[in-house]
């Protein structure tokens, strides 16, 4: 894999991760027109490496409004984290049931088979484009009718919208094109949730997530080295790392717009965008990639 080939899916996954169109489903299309295969170890783990780029720019960006949130107390900082504790494993017990009926269902004449086989798949991923974009869509719609105040007690997190976002968080796992921070903080918004805590949630969310999703893909790069000595772990882990700083400099671009276009009434324009995209996914899919 040459270094263009590289930044390019740093440049694409920079940008998508932290806008709600679902970086994964850019990514896979961008690795499909480069001639890679999106299911191989080597790219899974490149495409992880490349959330842990964004997982830090999330980490700069938002800190100044983690700090003044969550960490002003250690009953602040307490409260929080029982709300990530919480979301987090409404995600693991939905995303983990979800992947283990897809490998037993639709992969069980598939041996050795993984929730990755389905991620070069552009069939899978128009419809969940499509699913993400109708859920923006109607929060954004909905968020412009009945705007909350900036925040209040009324419409601040709590434990049960907190495991009701941590559970469409595991909805969007096993899914390419499922866009993950679109359905959370649409999730949040259509729950009441102010628009600035849903993001910031959804967003912390994602840096609890990120660790052992990297632990995963990079234990499965292992495995399939040690099966089948396709993999230079050497090579692959510089390109990945490499690819995580252009990721990550892309990222801390993308929130600044993203906050500016959630704030500002315009996040159903990422819904028409995910539509959009899903159609040009399909198109995609039907001429051969």
């Amino acid at each position: 894999m040459s270094l263009l080939k590289v930044l390019v899916l740093a440049i694409v996954q920079g940008f998508a991760e932290l806008l709600p169109v679902s970086s994964s489903a850019h990514v896979v299309v961008a690795e499909k027109l480069l001639g890679l295969d999106p299911s191989s170890p080597p790219m899974t783990l490149l495409l992880v490496m490349l959330h842990t780029g964004t997982m830090f720019a999330v980490i700069v960006y938002f800190w100044p409004q983690w700090r003044r949130t969550y960490f002003q107390s250690a009953a602040a900082f307490r409260s929080f984290a029982a709300l990530v504790v919480i979301a987090t494993a409404c995600t693991a017990v939905i995303g983990e049931g979800i992947v283990k009926v897809i490998e037993r269902t639709v992969l069980r004449d598939v041996p050795h088979a993984e929730i990755e086989d389905l991620f070069s798949h552009l069939e899978f991923i128009a419809p969940a484009l499509a699913a993400a974009g109708v859920l923006i869509l109607i929060a954004g719609l909905f968020g412009n009718r009945h705007p909350a105040p900036a925040l209040s007690a009324a419409n601040d997190l709590n434990a049960k919208r907190a495991a009701l976002i941590g559970a469409v968080q595991g909805l969007c796992l096993p899914f390419r094109g499922f866009s993950r921070s679109g359905a959370t903080i649409s999730a949040g918004m259509l729950l009441g949730v102010a628009k600035s805590r849903a993001e910031a949630f959804s967003f912390a969310l994602a840096v609890v997530l990120t660790p052992p999703v990297v632990a995963r893909e990079a234990l499965r790069l292992l495995r399939d080295a040690r099966l089948h000595g396709s993999a230079d772990l050497a090579s692959v882990g510089l390109v990945s790392v490499l690819g995580a700083v252009i990721a990550f400099l892309a990222g801390l671009l993308a929130l600044k717009w993203l906050s500016r276009w959630l704030e500002g009434g315009r996040w159903y324009f990422f819904g028409i965008y995910c539509l959009a995209a899903a159609a040009a996914v399909a198109l995609l899919q039907r001429a051969g990639y």
